[in-house]
């Protein structure tokens, strides 16, 4: 009789076990279901398809970005700020190593920086850039190679820029060269060495584009 009811009951046990099945998978089917409907109804947001993510309206997250650079020129590789003749016979007349106007550079501290200042509506796309090139340097080709940090020249271009689909970019920038130190006023010397120019390029103002590729800059 024993052996009788511990059958019974096992026999029941595995009915009611055979039976939570299906109940149990239709409750994972529903929760699957509705974690889909709940992802279709509410997708996530789409990035931006071009330009800064959107922020607090005014000097959002990372809206200040750029860099520093500070560049050695080995000897006899100076840059040439064109201030000075290159005319042998000027330099030579000038007093060669002793001659005053020396506007070769040994080094270059130079940088960019640029600024989003709205971080919503349709002016995040703008910003503002600043390039500036400071020369340091008192070298005469041929003659004479030091290392000193004598000021030459301040070189800088400011703009404006907006940002365009397609890593596109339209700026407009205003380059200028201001002479720092002794280079302020004209350097003497004989007729012809101080040539009086208005420094790398002069002062000017472009209209242009920029394009971003290969992921570099605003590349995604």
């Amino acid at each position: 009789m024993k052996n009788r009811m511990r059958e019974i009951v096992l026999l029941l046990s595995m009915l009611l076990a055979l039976a939570c099945i299906p109940g149990r998978a239709q409750d994972a089917t529903g929760i699957v279901t509705l974690a889909t409907d709940s992802a279709v109804a509410n997708p996530a947001p789409r990035p931006a398809p071009y330009g800064s993510p959107e922020g607090r309206m005014f000097f959002p997250h990372n809206s200040v970005r750029g860099y520093t650079d500070f560049s050695f020129a080995p000897p006899h590789n100076e840059p040439d700020l064109g201030r000075c003749s290159p005319s042998h016979a000027v330099i030579v007349s000038a007093g060669g190593a002793t001659s005053p106007c020396n506007a070769y550079a040994r080094y270059l501290w130079s940088g960019y920086l640029e600024v989003h200042p709205f971080g919503k509506t349709l002016l995040r796309h703008a910003f503002v850039f600043f390039t500036p090139t400071f020369s340091f340097g008192n070298n005469v080709p041929q003659f004479k190679y030091t290392y000193s940090m004598a000021a030459i020249a301040y070189e800088r271009s400011v703009g404006l820029g907006i940002e365009l689909p397609k890593n596109f970019e339209f700026r407009v920038t205003q380059h200028q060269v201001d002479w720092l130190g002794r280079y302020k006023s004209n350097v003497g010397g004989p007729a012809g060495l101080d040539l009086g120019t208005h420094g790398p390029y002069g002062l000017y103002t472009t209209i242009g584009a920029r394009w971003y590729f290969g992921g570099y800059g605003r590349s995604q």
